[in-house]
């Protein structure tokens, strides 16, 4: 078989319009600014991945980097362990973290599904895995009370299981109510989660984690600033609900911290930020370490491909943000995302999509 390498990177920036909001005790993300990324290779074989900026505002230096790594890149041997170590050199003095790790981590995701292709085999094949149903939850917001049980019911009746909805409300009370309500809606049956997103404090965490016991939450999730460690373990102990985290892990380093601090029950790393899928497997070797329950965080294609290798795996989240520029997103069947069988991780651009929210 002739050797990969890679030819050319195209970076292009979309800016996509959301079904609903993602509405936070921190702000509201309205659009998902997006960052496309095309590795083409000397086969005319393309690995595809997208960079999530939160804010349009990223944009720009991620492409703009993206853009800088092509002269870097060009003619490399598509080896994604290989290509890391030379990113991670070149930026080592820099620091590898936030943009610098974005720009990086979609090297990696686009390297590997490049990789995946040119063996014929999708990526939780070529990892060891096999085509497999992961298990999901649909991830809401803030909703109100009107919307918020109209979307709960939806989920239902399309097969899922289980549902995350944020809270962090200005007042307990308003929690309180906001999950009584989807509890009421969805049953004893389904699994509910919630997420303050580093919201509260921590006295104002325990405070609200104990009142919202009775609702038998499958977690609560960053329930203070995530660089608190101590403070999310003192939350730990003082709560019967399981603490969720580390969607903001830059390193598997952090996340090691995390789990010696004894900060979390169940872990959630976000693939982009973790650093791709070689990040993800060093999170996912440190997990089953430790025996942690792993989730993923957005991402929903490829998190499948990387659930279906986690020795931990525990659920997939259902948020779809690419979902209007692909020409094929992931099929979810009675709550479960299908690893797709198709040769790489099975993502394809919707063009007609990407060019009408081209930023």
């Amino acid at each position: 078989m002739q050797d990969l390498f890679i030819r050319s990177l195209r970076a292009r920036a979309v800016n996509v319009p959301l079904e609903f909001p993602v509405r936070t005790s921190v702000g509201v993300v309205d659009t998902s600014p997006l960052v496309l990324l095309d590795i083409e290779t000397n086969q005319d074989i393309t690995g595809r991945s997208y960079a999530f900026t939160y804010t349009p505002l990223g944009l720009a230096p991620v492409r703009a980097l993206l853009d800088s790594l092509e002269r870097l890149l060009e003619g490399q041997l598509v080896a994604p362990h290989e290509i890391e170590k030379l990113l991670q050199g070149r930026f080592r003095l820099l620091g590898n973290t936030g943009i610098v790790k974005i720009a990086t981590a979609a090297v990696d995701m686009a390297a590997w599904d490049a990789l995946a292709q040119h063996r014929g085999v999708p990526l939780a094949k070529l990892l060891g895995g096999q085509v497999k149903a992961i298990p999901a939850y649909d991830s809401h917001s803030m909703d109100g009370p009107q919307l918020g049980p109209e979307r709960a019911r939806r989920a239902v009746a399309q097969g899922l299981k289980a549902i995350k909805i944020k809270i962090g409300h200005k007042t307990l009370k308003e929690d309180v109510q906001s999950v009584a309500l989807i509890r009421e809606t969805v049953g004893d049956d389904v699994h509910l989660m919630v997420d303050v997103n580093q919201g509260l404090s921590v006295p104002e965490a325990i405070r609200r984690g104990r009142a919202l016991e009775p609702f038998g939450l499958a977690w609560i999730e960053e329930p203070t600033l995530q660089e608190d460690y101590s403070g999310h373990a003192l939350i730990r102990d003082a709560l019967k609900t399981p603490v969720q985290m580390g969607e903001n892990w830059f390193s598997v380093d952090e996340m090691h911290k995390a789990i010696v601090a004894g900060a979390a029950d169940f872990v959630m790393p976000d693939v982009m930020k973790i650093g791709g899928v070689s990040g993800w497997l060093r999170a996912s070797a440190l997990a089953a370490t430790y025996q942690i329950p792993m989730s993923s965080h957005i991402f929903d294609e490829i998190s499948a491909h990387l659930l279906a290798v986690t020795p931990t795996a525990h659920w997939l989240e259902k948020m779809g943000l690419a979902d209007p520029i692909l020409a094929k997103p992931l099929v979810y069947v009675n709550g479960a995302a299908l690893v797709p069988d198709v040769p790489g991780v099975g993502i394809e651009w919707n063009e007609e999509a990407v060019e009408r929210f081209a930023v």
